[in-house]
């Protein structure tokens, strides 16, 4: 079972929709798990007609499997460009590769990076406190870890 047959499987099926493809995984076990995303939430009727329509394009008599679609959670680390657009003015936490985390508002985002305005704590020259000075970073994708979103209670 090859990854890239289900993606192209899933992508094709999700073409017309609002929703659209985040990730898929293939376990060595034949655990399939295909994860999709919409700008204004998954409804669960997606999920299982994107189901169908997979195993429908597979043959169990050739390979046994175990299929799961789902959507991508809130605590899920954001993977695709389209994900980052979602969630630009809310409140998101980068890993960086460096090691470096960084908390703050998604400002905007592009196909190649992303830009987050941070909040530090910093001690001017001559102050005798810490004061709070706001910046903006632009990372690419390729220079972090993972981000998610924070949720606040």
């Amino acid at each position: 079972m090859e990854r890239e047959e289900i993606k192209i499987i899933a992508e094709e099926f999700l073409k017309d929709s609002s929703d659209y493809l985040v990730d898929v995984t293939v376990s060595p076990g034949g655990t399939i798990t295909v994860e999709i995303d919409n700008d204004n939430g998954v409804n669960i009727d997606n999920c299982v007609e994107l189901s169908r329509h997979i195993e429908s394009r597979l043959d169990r008599d050739t390979e046994d499997f175990e299929l799961t679609v789902t959507s991508a959670g809130l605590t899920s680390p954001l993977k695709t460009p389209r994900q980052y657009r979602k969630y630009e003015g809310k409140e998101v936490e980068v890993l960086t590769r460096k090691g470096e985390k960084l908390k703050g508002t998604l400002k905007a985002s592009t196909g190649e990076t992303f830009t987050i305005e941070v909040t530090k704590m910093v001690k001017l020259e001559g102050a005798k406190r810490k004061t709070a000075v706001t910046e903006e970073q632009t990372l690419s994708y390729d220079e972090i870890k993972h981000t998610k979103y924070v949720i606040k209670f």
